[in-house]
């Protein structure tokens, strides 16, 4: 098998566990594809600044917490797959609140992405699959 015929199904311990059938990420060749993460803490249906009501609808969120817990857990995906936030190539981000939320998420995004850029693309859905505000869908390149 070539290198570029490679392709492994790769999983964190330290990311949240997928809410689906879905890996953390895939590896093909030299490419990490990484499935959407979001900010959800790993072993619970905690997710850092969001407060549920008695239903279970969001009662209020802190973007800027949100943001925070997601890049923290595509970095955790990214070094258990033999990656680096460094060697992240292409960024797709996921909001709920494109009108509230871009001005902080882009501030924080820059804090993250000052020494690498990767191509991004910012979009507005109407929900994501659990109560959070943002997602990321990831690529990044694997050495060897």
């Amino acid at each position: 098998m070539k290198m570029s015929d490679k392709k492994e199904i790769l999983n964190s311990d330290k990311a949240p566990e997928p809410v689906g059938l879905y890996p953390h990420a895939r590896r093909v060749g030299n490419l990490l594809f990484l499935s959407g993460v979001g900010p959800r803490k790993r072993g619970s249906k905690e997710i850092p600044g969001v407060t549920l009501d008695h239903l279970g609808n969001i009662a209020a969120y802190d973007i800027e917490a949100q943001c925070h817990s997601v890049f923290e857990n595509v970095r955790h995906v990214l070094e258990a797959s033999g990656s680096s936030w460094d060697k992240l190539v292409d960024v797709t981000v996921f909001l709920t609140n494109m009108q509230d939320d871009f001005k902080t998420y882009n501030e924080v995004y820059a804090r993250y992405f000052k020494d690498n850029q990767p191509c991004r693309t910012t979009v507005e859905v109407n929900a994501l699959p659990t109560p959070i505000a943002i997602e990321l869908k990831c690529i990044a390149v694997v050495d060897g």
